[in-house]
């Protein structure tokens, strides 16, 4: 089982995260919360990851607060500092897991995905990315920033992030010259959330069982190249 620990943004600032070690790791990620927060779902990401030989560290980017409720979580994806979370909480995490030895990748989803997004324009410490049905509004992408390789993971049925905004931005990818590979699923929004249904959930999220362990081994073996 993971533990929280504490690390320090480039400010100064500590931050509390969930930590899931690798027993042997092939390399490291900084995983990003969607905007339920750190729960107990995004805790078992971790805990996947670490079995998979990837020591996994998420950022708690609410301090503490995480929710099940779509109008709370609304309410504290709202209050949240994208540009801060990205180059200061996430770039922190990757920072700390750097200066513990060897290659770190970036990965989140829904919000998590936008910010990951965010974060390789603003973290040069991060190695690779994989993006999971989650883009920021495109203005605040500076895609020629991003010289990590990246993959992402979009579903063609999303009603949270519109495929034609995914178009835009594999447009601006491809402008950039970024070393990018897009997936698409014909899946809705949370195919990879095993919880995506259930009370206060949005109607518009899906698990969707046989995509998502086709993204996990999408996701391990590029991690697996990227970093190992």
């Amino acid at each position: 089982m993971g533990k929280t620990i504490e690390f320090t943004r480039p400010d100064g600032q500590a931050v509390e995260g969930y930590l899931a070690e690798a027993a042997k790791p092939l390399g490291s990620v900084v995983v990003i919360q969607e905007w339920w927060g750190l729960n107990d779902q995004i805790r078992g990401v971790a805990e996947r990851f670490a079995l998979a030989g990837f020591t996994a560290l998420v950022p708690d980017l609410y301090r503490g607060k995480s929710t099940v409720e779509a109008e709370e979580a609304h309410h504290l994806m709202s209050g949240l500092n994208f540009a801060d979370a990205a180059s200061q909480d996430v770039r922190g995490a990757l920072s700390w897991l750097k200066a513990r030895g060897g290659k770190v990748g970036v990965t989140g989803y829904c919000m998590g995905g936008a910010l990951t997004v965010l974060a390789l324009t603003m973290a040069p410490e991060a190695d690779a990315g994989v993006v999971w049905y989650g883009y920021p509004p495109l203005e605040y992408v500076d895609a020629s920033k991003i010289k990590a390789p990246l993959i992402a993971h979009w579903a063609t049925q999303d009603a949270a992030f519109a495929i034609d905004g995914v178009d835009k931005l594999e447009e601006k990818l491809g402008a950039a010259g970024v070393r990018y590979t897009g997936h698409r699923y014909l899946a809705q929004h949370g195919f990879a959330n095993e919880t995506a249904q259930g009370p206060g959930r949005l109607p518009i999220t899906q698990y969707d069982a046989a995509w998502a362990q086709i993204a996990w081994d999408r996701t391990l073996a590029f991690f697996g190249s990227t970093l190992g």
